[in-house]
């Protein structure tokens, strides 16, 4: 159903009427060089966290933190890969990954003793590289009420109901990304393209819990509540632009 072919785009239009141009640098930085940026909302300038920062979390979700404290700075907590996943037709598809609790590399195998198997070289039955990051999984029924908790985890590690259907694994991380005509990005899960990263009741507070919502945008780009700016981890304090400055 998704390819895994990757394309060299200088100038890359990303679902939206918007391309992304090479002046805005923390977008190119996120979606094309896969740096880890920080993802600041349109409201008020709160950036998305992991509600737990340790590695060995796959069930708990992601939050709204208006503050950047120094043990979520230490651990990388305010930062996120958009790391490609393939894609849908011609739509570029993405994984929302964070840079907190990141699995350490896996040693180079040494030759396994006879009778042992095969040493474990970090990669699956298929020969892809194992994720490395937790990434942003959503529910297979969401968005009903009970089930639009987000989980940020390894994909095997997360719960049976964010996993996809039929042994797709993926198919419950996989993103839509939306460059959106106010200058920023959005995200629409492939399994539910009628719902759209947001919060729980709608709420852009501090420590406002992750959810996904119906889209009241009615499009990949959604409205403005569920925008947010790539911005790269030293721009942090500088002013960032959008419809209410």
């Amino acid at each position: 159903m998704y390819t895994q072919e990757r394309t060299v785009m200088s100038n890359l239009v990303v679902g939206g009427p918007v391309a992304v141009n090479s002046y805005d640098n923390a977008i190119v930085a996120a979606l094309i060089e896969n740096r880890p940026v920080m993802l600041i909302h349109a409201f008020n300038g709160g950036y998305l966290r992991p509600v737990e920062l340790k590695e060995d979390s796959h069930d708990k979700g992601v939050k709204l933190a208006t503050a950047l404290d120094p043990a979520t700075k230490d651990a990388q907590g305010h930062l996120w890969h958009i790391t490609p996943g393939g894609f849908f037709g011609q739509r570029p598809l993405y994984f929302i990954e964070s840079a907190a609790g990141q699995v350490p590399p896996v040693p180079a195998p040494a030759a396994p003793a006879a009778g042992t198997g095969t040493a474990d070289t970090g990669r699956g039955d298929d020969g892809v590289p194992k994720p490395k990051r937790r990434r942003i999984s959503v529910h297979q029924e969401a968005p009903k009420t009970t089930a639009d908790i987000v989980q940020l985890g390894l994909p095997d590690k997360v719960g049976d109901k964010w996993r996809g259907k039929n042994g797709a694994i993926e198919d419950t991380q996989l993103w839509v990304v939306t460059v959106t005509p106010w200058g920023g990005i959005t995200f629409v899960p492939i399994t539910h393209p009628d719902a759209i990263l947001g919060f729980k009741d709608h709420a852009v507070t501090a420590d406002a819990e992750v959810r996904l919502t119906y889209n009241w945008g009615g499009d990949f780009t959604g409205t403005v509540i569920n925008t947010f700016y790539p911005r790269l981890p030293n721009e942090w304090n500088v002013p960032y632009h959008h419809v209410f400055t």
